[in-house]
């Protein structure tokens, strides 16, 4: 499954913004948004760039995703139908309440990856969940299809939804933070973290991606072109790091051969908890093409 650092939104409606993500800024996820970055009278001059961009931009590594509307918006199936012949890799959808909108959304992928002989469930849907409802019945929503590869939480919206106040240290969205980072983790799903709006501060920036990081969170959403570096950093591990995870692994699978359980290495204890670290350190340093 796809590792996501950087999921960097771009208006859809900007074709020079876009090209410039497919063709200079290296986010592992550009994100065409016909969704918050796009006004209502757009919304068809926004449909027809993004299918463009998606025919005829080359995006190297990144990968091509396109934030559709939200299902009560009366906008989604519009969307669905100008995007999926263009083939994105991906879609995500905003504000989801509740399983039936995944489902819907899945039906709608099923059909198109059957009409032009698609591999099946190859498109991913990639969930935002914003609102408290959508926290209530995050469990339903995972389940309604397999086709999910990743939640992201989206602080903002759900700050609003409850009425709290948004603060820099984040304290009154911790808890749904740290829900969906949890059950995404307890299916096997990533996580990707919130937006930072100030784009202006870097310090502020890299505090609040570690804090994500440290909760478990796999990436982090990018609202513009200056932050992709920030969360790459962020999110590389160090030298040292991957020297560790790889003496933890090779450990663990000698002491293995051996029969033997848990064991100390450097004066600590490592066991299958330890060892599950190591491993998605080793991942992250694949994808910053720190490992083959």
């Amino acid at each position: 499954m796809k590792l996501r650092r950087s999921l960097l939104y771009m208006p859809g409606t900007d074709w020079r913004k876009i090209e410039k993500a497919a063709v200079e800024l290296e986010a592992d996820s550009v994100c065409m948004d016909l969704e918050d970055g796009v006004a209502f009278g757009a919304k068809e001059d926004a449909r027809e760039t993004v299918v463009r961009a998606l025919e005829s931009l080359e995006f190297g590594r990144s990968e091509r995703l396109v934030r559709v509307n939200e299902m009560d918006s009366g906008l989604v199936e519009a969307d669905l139908a100008a995007v999926l012949p263009a083939h994105p890799d991906g879609i995500v959808l905003p504000k989801v309440r509740s399983g039936q909108h995944v489902a819907w959304v899945h039906d709608h992928i099923s059909s198109a990856e059957a009409r032009y002989g698609w591999t099946p469930g190859g498109i991913p849907l990639l969930l935002i969940i914003e609102s408290a409802r959508g926290l209530v019945f995050l469990e339903e929503i995972i389940h309604a299809t397999h086709r999910t590869a990743a939640l992201i939480f989206g602080a903002e919206d759900y700050a609003a939804d409850i009425g709290a106040v948004r603060t820099k240290h984040g304290m009154e969205v911790l808890y749904a933070r740290s829900r969906v980072v949890a059950l995404a983790k307890a299916f096997n799903l990533h996580a990707i973290d919130i937006v930072y709006a100030d784009f202006g501060d870097d310090s502020g920036f890299k505090a609040d991606a570690l804090q994500g990081m440290v909760l478990g969170y796999t990436g982090k959403q990018l609202i513009h072109p200056a932050q992709v570096p920030l969360v790459h950093t962020i999110y590389t591990p160090k030298d040292a790091e991957i020297a560790r995870a790889i003496r933890i692994v090779e450990a663990y699978t000698a002491h293995q051969a051996e029969g033997a359980g848990a064991f100390a290495l450097d004066g600590k204890m490592v066991d299958a908890p330890v060892l599950k670290q190591a491993e998605m350190v080793l991942e992250r340093a694949r994808v910053a093409g720190r490992l083959p």
